[in-house]
């Protein structure tokens, strides 16, 4: 008992995934395969699109590479602690280790809505205003949108983490999640946390539906652009090119949703997983590796390692 205090004290305890100890063995697995097939798929697709000068240059790609970079940071937020958790007997994170997960995943998490909105700006303007399309999204202007999707996600998500980090907790220190998250923490909380709360009913709210509604709008537009377009080739592209923008949403923007903003509805623990760690797992497949552009500039990397090899094996 004595042991057990001590380590209480010395920081949060997370809920297992699952409490049946004869699967903890096969979800290790299942979840290191799944992370690391995650960091594969978005680390080749930020690697191909860098190298490729044509893919570096075209938004829909350039915002893609950013995309791909939030998921790696988004998954390694909370994957490789729930990985150690599960081979360990304590699952124990200490004050600091809680409250840094807590702000990265909310800051990588932030940074994916941004992007993702960004993303269906850029599909907007490509569909709807093709003759401006070129001048309007330029080099620059992705650069600054992309830039101020990263900034504006990591300074909207430091007050949460601070004005948690300031929180007494008196009570128990068992997280019911396997991860830090907002929600749970203020659970634990014998503090007074109005403000917090209040902060994401507000700031949250808005962070959270502004990207949903922007592009809930966009492809209103779209949609309405599309079905004007008396070509059904151009109908069916048109459609293929935006599909697996609008699936990816769904699936993001519903989860989060449901798990953020209805914080009293239930269990929830495959859907946190579904967007912890689904999401950056699906993202490579459904956006890039089966596109014939991100193929095609895989062809050429190869081609231009094995260049170099031969160069090398030459010399």
């Amino acid at each position: 008992m004595e042991k057990k205090n001590q380590t209480l004290v010395s920081g949060f305890i997370l809920q297992e995934i699952f409490n049946q100890a004869g699967h903890k063995s096969l979800l290790f697995s299942i979840l290191l395969f799944m992370y690391l097939l995650s960091l594969l798929g978005n680390l080749l697709i930020v690697l191909l699109i860098r190298c490729d000068a044509h893919l570096l240059h075209t938004p829909m790609y350039f915002f893609l590479s950013n995309l791909a970079l939030a998921d790696v940071g988004f998954a390694s937020s909370t994957v490789p602690i729930t990985l150690c958790n599960l081979v360990s007997w304590e699952k124990v994170i200490s004050y600091g280790g809680c409250f840094s997960q807590l702000y990265c995943f909310l800051a990588f998490g932030s940074s994916d809505s941004f992007l993702l909105a960004s993303m269906a700006y850029d599909r907007y303007m490509a569909i709807c205003h093709p003759l401006h399309y070129t001048a309007l999204m330029n080099t620059k202007r992705c650069f600054l949108m992309a830039s101020g999707c990263w900034i504006l996600a990591f300074l909207h998500s430091m007050p949460y983490a601070l004005m948690v980090s300031h929180l007494s907790f008196c009570a128990s220190r068992e997280i019911p999640n396997f991860f830090c998250d907002i929600n749970p923490l203020l659970g634990l909380s014998c503090s007074d946390t109005t403000a917090v709360k209040m902060m994401i009913w507000t700031m949250g709210t808005l962070s959270l539906l502004g990207p949903f509604l922007l592009v809930v709008i966009s492809y209103a537009h779209i949609f309405l652009t599309v079905m004007k377009t008396p070509s059904s080739s151009s109908k069916r592209k048109a459609f293929s090119t935006c599909g697996s923008h609008l699936t990816v949403v769904i699936l993001y923007f519903s989860t989060l949703i449901w798990v953020d903003l209805l914080p009293t509805s239930g269990n929830k623990t495959l859907a946190t997983l579904m967007y912890t760690v689904g999401a950056p797992l699906l993202n490579p497949f459904i956006y890039s590796l089966r596109n014939n552009d991100m193929k095609n500039a895989l062809r050429r990397l190869i081609g231009r390692m094995r260049v170099s090899l031969e160069q090398l094996e030459t010399d």
